[in-house]
Parts: C-alpha cells; structure tokens; sequence
C-alpha cells in the first residue's frame, strides 16, 4: 500500500460529515411536517400544495446551493466552501427551529410567519446544495484511484446514516408525548437538534488540507506537493501524481469553458443526477411515516418503521462501499434500477388493489434497498469523478444543481399525484427506474480504477 490509510480515512471521516448533515437537513422534515401543516399551514387556509411546497422548500435553496457551489468551489476552494455551508447549516437548525424569533409572536400563525420559516429552510438548503457538490468532489480530489469509489461512496453512507439519526431524534423527541405538545413544541426541537452537528463539522474543517488538484487550479504548487506527501507513502509516487496533476491541468489552461470536452460528458452528468431523483428516493424519505400511517400503522408505529428502513438503508450502502471498486460503476447501477422496477411496480399494483399490509411494507424496502446498493451512492461517485480536472468544479455544479431541480420537481408535487392516483404515482416512478438502467447500459462509461487524470483521455476519445 502506496499511501497513508489514516490520514487519508481521517480527512475522508471530516468531509463526510458534510453528507451527514445533507441527509439529517434532508430527513429532519419527515418527522416534523405533520406539525408544520398544523402550526403553519391549515390555520391560514391554504391548500396540499402550499404543503408540499413548504415540505419541499429547502429544495430551492439546494438548487440555488448546487449553482452556486461551481463559483464558490474555484473561487474560494473546496475546503473554505464545506466551511461556509457548515455556517448554514447551523443558523437553518436554530432558524427554522424558532422561526418567531425577533419578528413574530409564538403561537400566532401568518403567512410572514410561513414564508419566515421557508426562508431559513431554504438557507439549510443552500448548505445542502454546497455540501452534496463539494463533499464528494473533495474526497475524490484527495482518494487514491484503487479506493475512490469507496471513500466517496462513504459520503453517501453518510448521508444515509445522518438520515438514520434524525430518524432516531425525531422518535425520541416524540416518544410518549402528546400530539398538542409535538405541534407546539416537539417540531422545534427536531429542527434545532441539527445545530450540533453543524457546529462540529465547522470546528474540524480546520484541521483538514485544501485538495492537492484545487492547490494547483491556484497556483499553489509546493502546498499541493505537500498535501500529496503525507497522502503518499512512496514520495516519487507523490511526484509523479503531482505531474500528472500539472499536465492535465496545464493542457486546458485556454480551454476553461464547461464544454471543453464535448458535450456529451455534461449530458451524463445532468441525467445520471436527473434519473436519481425521477425513481423517487425522495418522496419514500420525506414522507416516510406519512406513507406508513396511510398503511393503518399508529404515530408511533409509523416512526419506528422509518427507523427501520433507516437500518436497511445502511446496511445496503454498505454493500456498494464495499462491492464498487470491485465489481465497478455501471453493474451496480444497473441491477439497482432492476430491483427499483421490481420494487415500485409491485406497489403500485398493491395500491391499484388497495392492498394495505406487511407486503407493501417489503416492497418498500426491496425499492429502497435497490437504490441504497446503486444510485444512492454510485450516482455521486460518478459525478466526482467523470469529469475532467480543469472543468470539474463548473460541470458538478451543473449536474447538482440538475439534481436538486429534478428533487423538487418530484417531492412538491407528490401530494397532489397522490391525490390524483397512488398506482399511477408509484407506477411513474417504476418506469423511471427502467429507463435509468437503459441509459446507464448506453450512454455511461466504466470508470473503477481509473485516476481523475484518466477522465481526460477518455473523453477526448
């Protein structure tokens, strides 16, 4: 082994806990918006899609966050923007927790007051749209090829297990109380509860290394030859890395624009980001103990399920970290989109036939799993590293910000498809899933092994 395993498994922990964060912010909404419907949204009148809005208002600020990562990301570097949206993180926790603070008083609904609460929803999420860019960027800008696919894959493992956490936190937080004292104050403390975490992500960003690829971007070589030095044992390995580094970046000096290698590679970014969210991940996630309780599960019976999706969810994340650098990208993907299918074409069927019962509750699962195993994790390696070095920062951004754009669209207008028809909603999603396995079969390159100065030659091909 070429490198140092525990420096580098110590930055990698780090950086994750910005997915950690992208997953407790994304899930700390499922056990909070019934709450949010009864404080915000019914006293003032307003309809299912005011809800589903308000359910999905982060999503606006992730999308905003995504664009903006490409900027922040070569402006200020990859480690100064985690550190920016730690800071958002934080004042979203607290803001959204206490939306009454130094305007409003508490108890008394107003559309301000909603509109309040969606504001440092969408802050959160523009932290969000910063961190599910660059966290993965940064760790595949420091992995060694041979475990890339793994240590980025730990960034979703992240995500997942900050989702299982606040599963945990809001069930706890629930426990044995009243449903009064869950819509007056329990919601408050599932959002403030995210502060912690935030604070501690900040505070440990300042004992991690700027990436060596960012390093050089900046014309700052002997700091990039450093970083590279403790990464790697062999220090003619260091330097050879570091010169591939230079010519790969050297070569497309004059050609910075996104489309510098074609367009075909931007494409697959936009769609491996756009079919992820399409399949529907999101709304089993946001809505989890909503779709529970619609199956005759109690309150808290409901949240105890979610909790145990939560595990399923990781242990199955766990199945790609390990099987990535393995059996590669695109196997992966593919039997996930066939287990999706399989998935959600079978609940829509129970739904179709009004089935309510442990069968659906499996195929729930079948469909989470699929994707936890898969898109979950693969779709991110695949961003952080198909793109070339020198247009890495403006192509992620763009495939993030597609991503977050596709989420929305998806998780605001669940409520009302619902409404409309459940076999038809879970069989769009269904279909999805199909189509997702037949465009990584044709369109999307194997990458495992590969170095992110490879990516170069392969799309010059």
């Amino acid at each position: 082994m070429n490198y140092n395993k525990t420096y580098i498994f110590g930055i990698t922990l780090v950086a994750t806990l910005g997915g950690l964060l992208f997953g407790y912010d994304t899930a700390v909404i499922s056990g909070a918006e019934k709450s949010i419907e009864a404080y915000l949204i019914r006293p003032l009148g307003l309809s299912s899609l005011i809800h589903g809005a308000t359910v999905s208002s982060a999503l606006i600020g992730c999308i905003i966050g995504g664009i903006l990562s490409g900027v922040f990301s070569n402006r200020f570097g990859r480690k100064k923007t985690l550190l920016i949206a730690a800071v958002l993180f934080f004042i979203s926790a607290l803001g959204s927790g206490f939306p009454e603070t130094f305007f409003f008083t508490k108890g008394e609904s107003s559309l301000a007051l909603l509109l309040t609460f969606n504001f440092y929803r969408v802050i959160g999420g523009i932290g969000v749209g910063l961190a599910s860019a660059v966290s993965p960027m940064y760790i595949s800008e420091i992995a060694p090829a041979d475990i890339r696919g793994r240590l980025v894959s730990f960034n979703q493992f992240a995500i997942i297990f900050g989702m299982l956490v606040v599963y945990f936190v809001n069930w706890g937080i629930a426990l044995g109380q009243s449903i009064e004292w869950i819509n007056d104050l329990g919601w408050r403390y599932m959002f403030a509860s995210e502060a912690v975490p935030a604070a501690l992500f900040g505070i440990l960003l300042f004992l991690v290394p700027e990436t060596p690829r960012y390093l050089v971007l900046s014309n700052r070589d002997e700091k990039a030859l450093s970083v590279l030095n403790k990464i790697n044992i062999d220090k003619l390995r260091a330097k050879a890395i570091f010169s591939d580094i230079k010519q790969s970046i050297g070569r497309v000096t004059e050609r910075s624009s996104v489309f510098a290698y074609g367009k075909v590679v931007i494409i697959i970014g936009i769609l491996l980001s756009v079919f992820q969210q399409f399949v529907g991940i999101n709304v089993a996630l946001y809505y989890a103990p909503r779709i529970f309780e619609s199956m005759g599960a109690a309150k808290d019976a409901s949240m105890l399920q979610t909790i145990i999706m939560g595990f399923v969810n990781v242990v199955f994340t766990v199945v790609a970290i390990l099987m990535v650098d393995k059996w590669g990208r695109k196997p992966l993907l593919i039997t996930g989109s066939i287990g999706m299918a399989l998935g959600m074409f079978a609940i829509s069927w129970l739904s179709y036939n009004e089935i309510i019962g442990i069968s659906t509750l499996v195929f729930i699962i079948v469909y989470t799993a699929s994707f936890m195993m898969s898109w979950g994790p693969i779709c991110w390696v695949l961003i952080s590293e198909i793109f070339p070095n020198k247009i890495r920062g403006q192509a992620v951004a763009i495939a993030v910000a597609a991503q977050w754009t596709a989420n929305y669209l998806i998780s605001s207008t669940y409520p009302a498809m619902m409404e409309y028809s459940g076999a038809l909603t879970y069989g769009f999603y269904g279909l999805m899933a199909v189509l997702s396995a037949l465009f990584v079969w044709k369109m999307v390159p194997e990458t495992k092994g590969k170095s992110l100065e490879e990516m170069e030659k392969l799309w010059r091909k």
